[in-house]
């Protein structure tokens, strides 16, 4: 990671998934996330997504930014884990598919995805390769302005599945929507799973067959 030491507390350009691209102070690093200051907020982004990165060509380094990020650990090496441990129950906005960010909190952390809910689609199942990055909102802001006693932050109480996997197999016979429907037919009737591959009847009848390693969201219409 000698790479990012390098540029610690300098301004970077950053090219990450769907030809999106992040500018900011590099402040922060882990071995498999980055914390960036775009100059109004902290980015935290898994290494795994990040395609390059260069020295930007700005002179305004001296951006005023907080002496601790949002979601200090309190711990000399952060991880991707232990960020989004600590993102538990705090309002913030995700990014993993769709084109879109997707607004709420964490509420459990289980071995390769999380649990988020999100006041538009009620409770995510999250895979974790697939979050492209985390913004944390300010302490005096909320998701859609809504007043806390429409965001009731709690954890999970139920037994869940300990993998993504698991978590969809659970599901099967259901009613299913994958990646906020970004194709029609990833929203219908969930058949049995088999082999990372799982079916999904459409609304028409017809079944499509997609690979797990590929589907980013799940959550119950």
């Amino acid at each position: 990671m000698s790479h990012f030491k390098h540029y610690l507390g300098k301004p970077i350009i950053l090219a990450l998934p769907g030809k999106n691209q992040c500018e900011g102070v590099l402040m922060d690093y882990g071995l498999d996330i980055l914390v960036i200051y775009d100059g109004q907020q902290f980015l935290y982004i898994p290494v795994h997504q990040l395609h390059h990165f260069r020295p930007s060509p700005r002179t305004d380094v001296q951006m005023e930014h907080p002496q601790v990020p949002p979601l200090d650990t309190h711990s000399d090496k952060i991880s991707l884990r232990n960020i989004l441990n600590h993102a538990k129950g705090r309002f913030i906005q995700i990014y993993v598919t769709g084109g879109q960010p997707i607004h709420g909190y964490i509420t459990s952390m289980l071995n390769n995805y999380f649990v988020f809910y999100s006041p538009v689609y009620q409770t995510m199942f999250v895979s974790l390769q697939h979050l492209k990055w985390l913004i944390p909102y300010a302490h005096n802001k909320t998701p859609y302005t809504l007043g806390l006693d429409r965001l009731p932050v709690h954890p999970t109480t139920y037994v869940l599945p300990r993998t993504f996997e698991e978590q969809v197999k659970k599901r099967e016979g259901q009613m299913v929507v994958f990646d906020l429907g970004d194709h029609p037919n990833k929203v219908g009737l969930l058949q049995k799973t088999d082999q990372n591959m799982v079916g999904v009847v459409a609304g028409d009848g017809t079944t499509t067959y997609w690979n797990l390693q590929h589907l980013n969201i799940m959550h119950l219409p």
